[in-house]
Formats: C-alpha cells, sequence, structure tokens
C-alpha cells in the first residue's frame, strides 16, 4: 500500500514583491497546497484541484516544473508527492474549511523559515531557482 498526491509552489507578485503562498494545516505543519490523486486523475489536474480546494485560487500552472519527493510517512506508509510551480494575481486566499488553518504570503527567506518539512525546503529552493531562471528568459 502507497499513498499519491500532487500539489504546487503558489506565488504571486505584490508590488514587484514575488510572496509564496504558505499553508499550515490542521495538524500545525506548514507547507503547500497538495492532495491525494482522485480516480483518474493525473498529476497537474490533482494540483490544480488540490489549490483550487485548499486555497479558492484559480492558479496558473507551469507543468515544466516538477519535483517528486519519495519518503516513508509516520505511520510507515510510503508516498509519492509531486510539486509543480504555479502562479496567481488578484485573487485572495480562502482556506479549506476543516483542512488548512490558516493561509500565509510571504517573502522567501521567510517562507523557508517556517516551512516544516526539510524535503518542502528543498522543492521551494528549486522552485524558486526555476522561476527566477524563466523571468530572466
Amino acid at each position: 500500500m502507497s499513498e499519491t498526491s500532487a500539489g504546487a509552489i503558489l506565488y504571486t507578485k505584490q508590488n514587484e514583491t514575488v510572496l509564496y503562498l504558505v499553508i499550515r494545516d490542521n495538524h500545525g505543519n506548514f507547507g503547500f497546497p497538495k492532495g491525494h490523486l482522485e480516480q483518474g486523475e493525473d498529476f497537474l489536474q490533482a494540483a490544480h484541484r488540490e489549490i483550487r480546494e485548499e486555497t479558492g485560487i484559480d492558479a496558473s500552472i507551469d507543468p515544466s516544473f516538477q519535483k517528486e519527493l519519495n519518503y516513508i510517512m509516520p505511520n510507515g506508509i510510503p508516498k509519492r508527492s509531486v510539486y509543480f510551480i504555479a502562479n496567481y494575481s488578484d485573487q485572495d486566499p480562502i482556506p479549506q474549511e476543516g483542512e488548512v488553518e490558516e493561509i500565509l504570503l510571504l517573502p522567501y527567506e521567510e517562507t523557508l523559515s517556517v516551512l516544516t518539512f526539510e524535503n518542502m525546503k528543498e522543492v521551494l529552493m528549486e522552485a524558486d531557482r526555476y522561476r527566477k531562471e524563466k523571468e530572466n528568459e
């Protein structure tokens, strides 16, 4: 038995400052919107749906950035999570009741400092590098 999920590093720009969207889940962990794939979904479809469900945002996902994480959850079950990078503008995030306790919009350094898990920090670092490269093309 294993679990598969998809999500995204979500960002927006406010006054030329890039802000990353971080959620605090109902376990107190800080991370990015993600969730399990539903029947018939691919990773991209699941990431879109999870962003909408957890934040109320209709984001634009860049499918050319993909970061896969494989790890063992505390219950011993293997988990595979695929993250994309996505941006949005002119939308106010709305936390999903019962799933998301809080939504933060933070600059890069603050985002790095609040993330609960090391592997999420690595995904953010790669996503941020990717975003900067794309902006400089």
